[in-house]
């Protein structure tokens, strides 16, 4: 018994400390110059504190929320806003997407890999190593390019709309957003 309760200490120790590495507890410091990359960069950064924040303590009922048999569950919008990251950092390294399979991935797994695509693509644009550029998307086989402009209204505000989507999933299952997290901030208010 009391080897029990200490390794289900440890493992809750390991699980909370490995959170905090995650990006997006709150917002980095905004850019000090206005440019097309800082301000999408600063997009995304807004977009992975409100992913990180709808994330955080989603139990498993709430992944398999959906409020109709229409609906995607809450896991399958997580899965939705994983590929738009995709979409989102493919564009920042000037590649075209390429599709991952995160179905075998835990919950914990894939909302990391979440937080760490869309942290790279920030830090990319800030990094002055890439300037606003055209948006590669395959479809059906080929890449079709757009102009920058569709990443603003087509993947970074997507992933917003889901992330919603998930903050209204886990309410209607019965775990609301952590009334803390400040989305106009970017921090938890004391």
């Amino acid at each position: 018994m009391k080897y029990t309760i200490t390794s289900i200490f440890i493992i809750l120790v390991l699980q909370l400390s490995a959170q905090e590495n995650l990006p997006y507890r709150e917002i980095p410091d905004y850019p000090e110059e206005y440019s097309a990359e800082s301000v999408c960069a600063r997009m995304i950064d807004g977009l992975g504190f409100r992913y990180y924040w709808a994330t955080e303590g989603l139990r498993l009922e709430d992944l398999e929320y959906k409020p109709n048999e229409d609906a995607r569950t809450s896991r399958e919008t997580l899965e939705h806003i994983h590929a738009l990251s995709i979409v989102v950092i493919s564009s920042m390294q000037q590649e075209s997407q390429k599709a991952v399979d995160v179905s075998g991935y835990s919950f914990e797994e894939l909302r990391k890999a979440t937080l760490m695509n869309l942290s790279e693509a920030s830090e990319i644009l800030l990094s002055g190593n890439v300037k606003a550029s055209e948006l590669v998307i395959q479809f059906e086989g080929s890449d079709t390019t757009f102009p920058f402009w569709h990443q603003l209204n087509g993947p970074i505000a997507d992933a917003i709309w889901h992330v919603g989507q998930v903050v209204s999933f886990r309410r209607s299952s019965g775990n609301p957003f952590n009334s803390k997290a400040n989305v106009f901030t970017g921090k938890l208010r004391d």
